[in-house]
């Protein structure tokens, strides 16, 4: 199994005092960046290859897998995506290859705290492989990027649901994906058709949008409603982090954080 983790931004919607100076997976929780959480989670998952999509302040990413590696951690391959600041559609394309390789992939946004719950319900080796994270209890505005559920698939995956939409079940997509072989390289392929016909200025979640709605792949939709997790974009999320999510984690040893 492979994660391609996307850690390419420049979390421009952060201010200087939180940290946007730095990447925003250097930011730290209880002592613990968030990119050591992601590396910590994924060796005790089982994960066997690592792929790390990078952008701002690239060389100071770099520097710390080194540094993490030296400590046992799993070491990682570095795509760059020198532009960055379109969008996340370039990050996923310049990791084409690795989305082509073969074997189950997963696909994570770096920015997020989350629970080792979370991350078992991404990686357990159970069929099928090709899933879908949501969490059913989140604030409504147009923030948070939704998946809309009808009789156990996925029929919209957006920020904003098309108006008249059917569907028995809404939830935020928590950023992670989950793909078999087959749907990977699909992804790949819609991908780099973004990058062709001029959308690559796009978050990535349009085209798993359409991986979603044109119907070649079947996905399993995961209900992680209760474990704790947050996106980091704004101000207000780190402090959240610190004092909501953070004192509710697992450790990553097992034990209460």
């Amino acid at each position: 199994m492979r994660a391609i983790i996307l850690a390419a931004g420049r979390g421009s919607r952060l201010s200087q005092s939180h940290g946007a100076a730095l990447p925003k997976c250097l930011l730290k929780f209880g002592g613990i960046s968030l990119l050591e959480r992601h590396l910590r989670l994924l060796q005790a998952a089982g994960v066997e290859q690592l792929v790390m999509v990078l952008g701002f302040e690239h060389q100071v990413i770099e520097a710390e897998l080194v540094r993490l590696a030296a400590q046992g951690l799993p070491k990682a391959e570095v795509f760059i995506n020198e532009r960055f600041t379109l969008g996340s559609v370039l990050s996923v394309h310049v990791a084409a290859e690795a989305m082509r390789r073969g074997g189950d992939v997963l696909l994570m946004d770096a920015d997020v705290l989350y629970d080792a719950r979370i991350m078992q319900a991404l990686a357990d080796g159970s069929a099928p492989s090709n899933r879908i994270l949501i969490d059913r209890d989140f604030e409504a505005g147009d923030e948070p990027v939704k998946v809309c559920v009808q009789d156990g698939i996925p029929v919209e995956l957006r920020k904003q649901v098309t108006p008249g939409l059917h569907y028995d079940t809404i939830g935020e997509s928590v950023g992670f994906f989950r793909f078999d072989e087959r749907a990977a390289r699909r992804l790949a392929d819609l991908v780099a058709d973004y990058v062709d016909s001029g959308r690559a200025n796009l978050p990535h979640e349009e085209t798993l949008r359409d991986l979603i709605l044109e119907r070649s792949q079947t996905f399993q939709i995961v209900d992680v409603t209760g474990a704790p997790w947050v996106e980091i974009d704004f101000p207000a999320d780190v402090e959240r982090a610190a004092h909501e999510v953070l004192p509710q984690l697992q450790s990553l040893s097992g034990a209460a954080a």
